[in-house]
């Protein structure tokens, strides 16, 4: 008993020794353990209430929108570009502003618009469907190589059937009619078993390979 009560002291003492060498830097290591959990709790919140306040924006924009009044629109996109360009909301908010230039004709308006979309996006996922649209809209103003260039800037196998069917319009007007054929042939494979012999996609494979017949 008296050896037990010993060995107990003993290794008290150590233990009270090894607090005294090392008492200020488990402190410090407390200390700063606490001030990095309640400085990230803080960027946390911060965060949620940065991205509700977008998403607030966005709602009243909508509102704004079905009132018809254009100058107070364009001061709530600014905004949103402003302060909350790293939320998917500013995105959004400028993508439906350029869907409303393409309605207008106005598209160098347009792709302005996409072209801070594509700059600002917070994902590779939406950076991918804005440069679809931006493939879209110089396809529409008869630059087919514009449209190819933003295409290939769109990760493998994003939008594979949208990108594909849209990479074989822009290389028929092109002229480059195999590449185009590889394209749609991509776009129908990516539908995988839904694939319907009457797609629009498989009609313009029809349409080719009739071109090709007739050229020969």
């Amino acid at each position: 008993m008296a050896f037990n009560a010993y060995d107990d002291y003993e290794q008290s003492e150590r233990v009270q020794k090894w607090l005294r060498q090392n008492g200020l830097s488990i402190a410090v290591g407390v200390v700063i353990g606490l001030i990095a959990i309640f400085g990230y709790q803080q960027w946390r919140n911060h965060q949620v209430a940065h991205q509700m306040q977008a998403s607030g924006l966005y709602q009243q924009l909508q509102g704004v929108l079905d009132s018809g009044n254009t100058n107070a629109v364009d001061v709530v996109i600014q905004q949103l570009m402003k302060d909350y360009s790293d939320t998917p909301y500013a995105l959004f908010a400028v993508s439906d502003r350029a869907r409303r230039q393409v309605e207008d004709k106005q598209l160098d308006k347009a792709l302005d618009s996409l072209a801070w979309a594509e700059q600002h996006a917070p994902s590779p996922e939406l950076k991918a469907l804005v440069e679809l649209r931006i493939a879209h809209v110089q396809l529409g103003k008869g630059n087919a190589q514009e449209a190819v260039n933003a295409l290939d800037r769109m990760p493998a196998n994003s939008y594979a059937i949208e990108s594909q069917e849209l990479r074989g319009d822009a290389l028929v007007k092109l002229g480059r009619r195999d590449d185009a054929l590889k394209a749609y042939q991509a776009a129908v494979s990516a539908m995988g078993p839904q694939a319907s012999k009457d797609s629009e996609v498989q009609m313009k494979i029809d349409d080719l390979a009739t071109a090709g017949k007739q050229g020969a």
